[in-house]
């Protein structure tokens, strides 16, 4: 006697398997099109701070603020802060890009030091000690500068790029701490009793706490300047929405873009302080 079989299950919609896949992508590949095209500027820069600043990193041993500084030992003229300047702009846009302030923000960084002539300058975040030779080559004479850096291995090049370039401590003092450690120790330990300018340029999320940090300790007089870089690229919201609202700054943004990537906007908060409320 014959038995009759059943043949096996099939999918119901058997075309659909081969096929659902590839629909997905072509339905999305406008999407991603244009997102590469809109933030072309964002995945560039992506991959030059962080993908071959990585490989080099790990190829030479070096960091790129080192890497930098052996760039500038060969190519820069000692004792000439503007060459050295120069010289690692044209090191950033030509080798690897540092991330430093750069040209166009150093220019607005410059007039302002030169317009107020500060007698004692804050910086906290030196970095590889770029906007430190910009505001020291700016102070009036017998102007004193306090730069903060609280990564030793970058302190110890920017302490030798400040010193290249003709610097000595009485005019640019380096110190190695957090700024949150240092600012209640100015008075005392650092002699600063006030700061006639601080510039803000460390991590942006720690603008907003330092500068409250500098209202509690009396550090700031009336007529002081504040600058802060980065406030919109990274951005520092809390920080800008604290200088708009609590009634103790004048406020100006100095529209910029990064260096070598102008189409990522960026900008330079100018907080005048006025006093207690």
């Amino acid at each position: 006697m014959m038995r009759v079989g059943f043949p096996p299950c099939l999918p119901s919609h058997p075309v659909l398997v081969g096929t659902m896949s590839p629909a997905i992508a072509l339905a999305f590949l406008p999407l991603v099109v244009t997102l590469l095209v809109r933030y072309r500027h964002y995945f560039r820069l992506l991959v030059r701070m962080v993908l071959l600043r990585s490989l080099r990193d790990c190829l030479s041993g070096l960091r790129i603020e080192e890497r930098a500084f052996s760039y500038v030992l060969t190519h820069a003229l000692p004792g000439d802060p503007s060459h050295i300047l120069t010289t690692l702009d044209h090191w950033s846009s030509h080798c690897e890009y540092l991330g430093h302030m750069g040209p166009v923000k150093g220019q607005i960084l410059m007039r302002l030091v030169e317009e107020r002539a500060p007698a004692s300058v804050l910086e906290l975040g030196t970095h590889c000690g770029y906007s430190t030779l910009l505001i020291a080559r700016a102070l009036p004479p017998e102007g004193r500068l306090l730069t903060v850096e609280w990564d030793p291995r970058m302190a110890v090049v920017a302490e030798k790029l400040i010193r290249l370039a003709g610097f000595d401590e009485r005019t640019v003092e380096l110190i190695v701490s957090s700024s949150e450690e240092v600012i209640p120790r100015l008075q005392t330990q650092y002699l600063l009793n006030q700061a006639d300018m601080v510039l803000l340029a460390h991590r942006p999320r720690c603008y907003l706490r330092d500068l409250q940090l500098l209202e509690a300790h009396a550090l700031l007089p009336a007529g002081a300047t504040v600058l802060a870089d980065h406030v919109l690229f990274p951005g520092a919201p809390r920080f800008l929405q604290y200088a708009k609202n609590c009634g103790r700054y004048r406020c100006r943004l100095h529209h910029t873009g990064l260096p070598d990537f102008p189409a990522i906007k960026d900008g330079i908060a100018q907080l005048t302080y006025t006093g207690p409320s």
